[in-house]
């Protein structure tokens, strides 16, 4: 009976026709009918991106600051403050010796004791910062010439058609209707909107853009309105349909080229500029483009050029690679764990598929300065090869490339061979001060994960040659920053490591759990693209991967650290991420790992640790390791396990709390775990092997690739 039944619901996943992709999207179409500062909405093409309240602009970004805010962001925007104190990065640094070995290792960390060390520190913590480029808005006016503030908008509807990337919204502002449609260009820093109401005629309704100033705050929601004197708008020229307004900062300058129906663009107060539309339309159109340069090509005509760009290129990205379709599952969970897989692709392709890693708030708002985390971009990029969209993960790969001789002097200034890459930086690679980030070395083989499923996708010698510079710098940086311990004969990982659970002390962990488990089986793929290519076993790296430290055990569990023997009794260890979960699930099964002490540890984990202080990838982590072990229920319990941290709001973001209402890793987990408990990974069997075989679920899924 259970063979059967295991038969029947593999086939049934197989055999009944093509996914219609096109009503599976549109069945999670965001509807807001009322305001929520949580429910923002999108558009963007991966390098910009623009969100927006309930009027399908930016009409009210001080109402909203504290919820999803309303950021215009893209790639290239970027600006510092001025170094007054000429402060040096070298007077961020100090010097560790860890394992006694006379080596003089600087790290760039955070100073506590004033003075100029500590504001050093500061100074590179905060810049270079990413910039927020502009609020555009409507001014919206009652029939007594106040203005109308957001509460008075009534009659609210307002969608996201994820399939073609617009947003419809529908308001009634004193008794008239306003209809607001908006787009992001594919392939430009631009949006788009068309705006029809008989507010047009009463001259109730305009448009403003409004730059604010960087607060250099940790979380930047783009609305510090104060320090006007330190920055410079200018409305450089102006015509009955377009005009061209200059933002000038002492660490940057940009253009925003606005094209419109016919109206006037007029500077209405500092760094505050309106559109108003000629009385006699009905309907007006009007596009906004960001740029660095002060002229640049750009595609003609006002919403409907930026509209066709937007519905052809989501059209083409949903058709794309894989898709999955739950319709008809009695477990009452597939519904939302649907939305949660539509919203995630659609938030992830606005926000993290530019030439860089994103930071953890993608383009909406700043958090840690706006700088992107090295160690996220594995939850930030692997979805994309495993649903079968490897280009978009290649292309923030690039990132590698152009930082990579600063990852070399990184390791060169701490004694070591080959490049290590840079936890916490800019787009450039320039390192940030931090007393967690320079630790932490778990985001060393991601360029190697990450490039051997641009590998395995094509199987093509050409992806090797393009990426081997990189593999290999950084499987010499990894064999070499192993110190050997010559009374055990073999290789430790620290001290001086803050693993991925970054409770740990640097000056006293060694050996966590997952951060060996991730070095063991990298390296050994390193020595794979050595032997496609034709080229010799690199023999350090034999050596290291032969006397590698044996991951932690203690009685029938996995320790967090070697270190750590109380890692199950001392609450503090029980805190932050579960890594050692990902020794199994995030990374592939390998030689070292016993599975029956690591089911041991997933109910040890499972039933003592502090789950409400984890955070949101923390879960389709949970969730790859119970796959692996053979667990699907638990696997989905994991996806869904009833935690803070583990919420998807109405627009598909993760929430984490009051200070970071949006976390793309989770978004990038959730895609991730689905992927693999679908198509599976190297050596899984059958279809779906984390989903359970009890007829629950009926799955039709197409273009997935299975991970390793």
């Amino acid at each position: 009976m259970g063979l059967c039944a295991l038969v029947f619901f593999s086939c049934e996943g197989q055999q009944e026709g093509k996914i219609d992709r096109k009503a599976v999207v549109q069945r999670h179409n965001v509807i807001n009918d009322k305001v929520d500062t949580l429910s923002s909405l999108t558009v963007g093409n991966g390098a910009f991106a623009y969100t927006v309240d309930i009027t399908g602009m930016q009409s009210f970004p001080e109402f909203y600051k504290n919820g999803v805010s309303l950021g215009t962001q893209s790639e290239w925007g970027w600006s510092s403050f001025p170094n007054e104190g000429d402060y040096k990065f070298e007077e961020t640094l100090k010097s560790y010796d860890f394992n006694n070995e006379g080596r003089d290792a600087k790290y760039s960390i955070q100073h506590k004791e004033p003075g100029r060390n500590k504001e050093a520190t500061e100074y590179y913590r905060v810049n270079p910062h990413r910039l927020q480029l502009g609020n555009v808005g409507l001014e919206l006016y009652l029939k007594n010439g106040q203005k109308a503030k957001i509460e008075q908008l009534t009659d609210i509807k307002q969608t996201l058609d994820a399939w073609t990337g617009i947003i419809s919204s529908e308001f009634t502002v004193d008794g008239d209707v306003v209809k607001v449609s908006t787009a992001a260009h594919q392939s430009e820093d631009k949006i788009a909107v068309k705006v029809s109401s008989d507010l047009i005629g009463q001259n109730r309704i305009k448009v403003f853009v409004q730059y604010p100033y960087p607060s250099g705050k940790f979380l930047d929601e783009g609305t510090n309105y104060a320090n006007i004197e330190e920055h410079e708008s200018s409305l450089i020229s102006s015509a009955a349909d377009a005009s061209i307004l200059n933002h000038k900062l002492k660490g940057a300058n940009y253009y925003t080229f606005l094209d419109y129906s016919n109206g006037v663009v007029k500077e209405s107060g500092k760094h505050y500029f309106v559109y108003e539309p000629a009385k006699d339309l009905k309907e007006f159109e009007l596009t906004a483009r960001f740029s660095a340069k002060d002229s640049i090509q750009s595609t003609e005509g006002l919403y409907s050029a930026t509209a066709e760009s937007s519905t052809n290129g989501w059209a083409d990205f949903w058709k794309s690679g894989a898709a999955v379709d739950f319709e008809g599952s009695t477990d009452p969970r597939a519904n939302e764990l649907e939305r949660r897989i539509i919203l995630s692709q659609y938030l992830t392709k606005v926000q993290c598929g530019g030439s860089n890693p994103p930071q953890e708030t993608g383009l909406t708002f700043n958090s840690w300065y706006g700088k992107p985390h090295t160690e996220m971009h594995w939850w930030h990029g692997v979805h994309y090869a495993l649903w079968g969209r490897p280009e978009i993960m290649e292309n923030t790969l690039d990132y590698y490339f152009h930082t990579y001789n600063k990852a070399k002097a990184l390791a060169e200034r701490q004694g070591y061979k080959g490049v290590r890459w840079i936890k916490m930086s800019d787009n450039d690679g320039n390192e940030s001060p931090s007393s967690v980030a320079a630790f932490l070395i778990w985001q060393q083989p991601h360029i190697i994960y990450m490039t051997e499923l641009a590998y395995r996708d094509k199987q093509d010698t050409k992806v090797l040659e393009k990426y081997k510079d990189l593999v290999f710098a950084s499987a010499e940086f990894m064999a070499d920053y192993a110190y050997y311990d010559k009374a055990k004969d073999r290789y430790n990982l620290g001290k001086g490591v803050i693993p991925a659970q970054e409770v740990f002390r640097a000056v006293e962990t060694f050996n966590p759990t997952y951060e060996v488990a991730y070095w063991d089986w990298a390296l050994r793929i390193a020595q794979e693209w050595k032997e496609r290519l034709g080229e010799p076993r690199d023999k350090k790296w034999d050596e290291v991967i032969n006397k590698l430290a044996p991951l932690p055990v203690q009685g029938d569990v996995y320790l967090a650290t070697e270190s750590a023997t109380d890692s199950y009794t001392f609450p503090k260890w029980m805190t932050d991420h579960p890594a050692v979960l990902g020794a199994l699930g995030m990374v592939p099964e390998s030689p070292k790992l016993d599975k029956e002490i690591m089911k041991n540890t997933l109910d040890t984990v499972w039933a003592k640790w502090s789950w409400a202080d984890t955070w949101g990838w923390d879960f389709p982590m949970t969730a790859m390791n119970a796959a692996r072990l053979n667990l699907p229920e638990k696997a989905l319990d994991a996806l869904f396990m009833d935690i803070q941290t583990n919420t998807y709001l109405k627009n598909g973001h993760n929430f984490q709390d009051n200070r970071l209402r949006i976390y793309l890793p989770g978004n990038g987990g959730v895609l991730t775990a689905v992927a693999m408990m679908l198509e599976g990974w190297d050596a899984s069997e059958g279809d779906f092997p984390g989903f359970p075989k009890d007829g629950s679920w009926k799955i039709k899924k197409e273009g997935f690739k299975k991970m390793p």
